[in-house]
């Protein structure tokens, strides 16, 4: 049985928004994290294919339908990043704990028990029996990010050359980089569905942290998360790309104006309007926010609270096999 911890101050404002413990049948409780990632060095987001930035194109504005081509922070950059952290998280909160080690890592060896795991999805790689069991659906969503500003605006190209150690001497061009300049800015979401708040804290804490991302990220990629807002209601109720069409508008309206938690509040107010059960949704004042990022930042992660984490996602685990093998045993009849 899951042990009872209290949440960190600031969390009851989403309290009606958490499950009991998680479990594979998900419910409609959805909480988006609405963030702007700002670049703070030269970031590459390209395919491995390619060296060109990732672009796309898109509508100016919310309520100018220009086209124009945008920098795309592509969802797969922003997961990659953030799950292997909380990877990271877990394994320095074991040794702190004295706990074993699951040795999860991806993408070779998910454990399949572990908060990371049942968080974002795995699949088993084991060969033989273990492979015959039920691999574990992810609980957190990413989408692509946009860039607020224009490709032409925020895209930068650089060449660098090689120097010999013998003369001190440059050679040819080695190469040439392609990278998003420092203070891009990237309004991004993470959403989560029928998480725990152990789950929602260690998110919020893994996000807080993850600094740096995209290709080459040994000299450069550093990016900082700002929480700008919280919504959660029965479904999701904003995307990135209508985020940052918004956005935009408020920037157009006045030159220069940057983006505000305010400004991000009266957003997500105009998209619960759009929701299908507004009644059911509900967005973070001011004071709430600051307060429960307070909380969540000021909170130690006990463990207490670590052993309750794993505790939860060995339960989960336990369930999920059990279900899978009743049904097995029901379809042999």
């Amino acid at each position: 049985m899951a042990t009872i911890m209290a949440m960190p101050k600031g969390l009851e404002s989403l309290e009606g928004y958490f499950v009991e413990r998680p479990e594979p049948l998900l419910t409609n409780k959805t909480i988006q994290v609405i963030l702007i990632r700002e670049v703070l060095d030269y970031l590459i987001l390209r395919t491995e294919e390619t060296r060109e930035l990732n672009t796309v194109f898109t509508w100016r504005s919310q309520d100018d339908d220009t086209i124009v081509e945008r920098v795309a922070f592509l969802a797969t950059k922003q997961k990659g990043a953030e799950s292997r952290e909380l990877g990271a998280l877990l394994r320095t909160l074991n040794q702190r704990d004295g706990r074993p080690d699951d040795s999860c890592y991806l993408k070779d060896r998910l454990c399949v028990r572990c908060p990371r795991c049942i968080l974002f999805g795995a699949t088993s790689t084991e060969r033989g029996r273990e492979a015959r069991q039920p691999n574990i659906r992810h609980r957190v969503a990413y989408s692509t990010a946009f860039s607020l500003d224009p490709f032409e605006e925020v895209a930068e190209t650089t060449t660098f050359n090689g120097v010999s150690e013998a003369t001190t001497l440059t050679g040819q061009t080695l190469n040439v980089r392609n990278s998003v300049r420092p203070a891009t800015l990237f309004p991004s979401i993470v959403t989560l569905q029928s998480v725990t708040w152990k789950e929602f804290v260690l998110t919020l804490k893994t996000i807080g942290k993850t600094k740096r991302y995209g290709a080459e990220t040994r000299i450069g990629g550093e990016v900082r998360n700002n929480l700008f807002g919280i919504v959660a209601g029965w479904e999701e109720v904003i995307t990135p790309l209508e985020y940052t069409l918004a956005l935009a508008k408020e920037a157009l309206a006045e030159e220069g104006k940057m983006p505000t938690v305010e400004i991000t509040g009266q957003i997500l107010e105009q998209y619960r309007g759009l929701a299908s059960m507004k009644d059911k949704v509900k967005v973070l004042t001011t004071e709430e926010l600051q307060s429960l990022s307070e909380g969540v930042q000021g909170f130690e992660m006990p463990k207490e609270f670590v052993e309750a984490a794993y505790e939860d996602a060995r339960d989960f685990r336990e369930f999920q096999s059990s279900r899978a093998r009743e049904e097995t045993t029901r379809q042999a009849r």
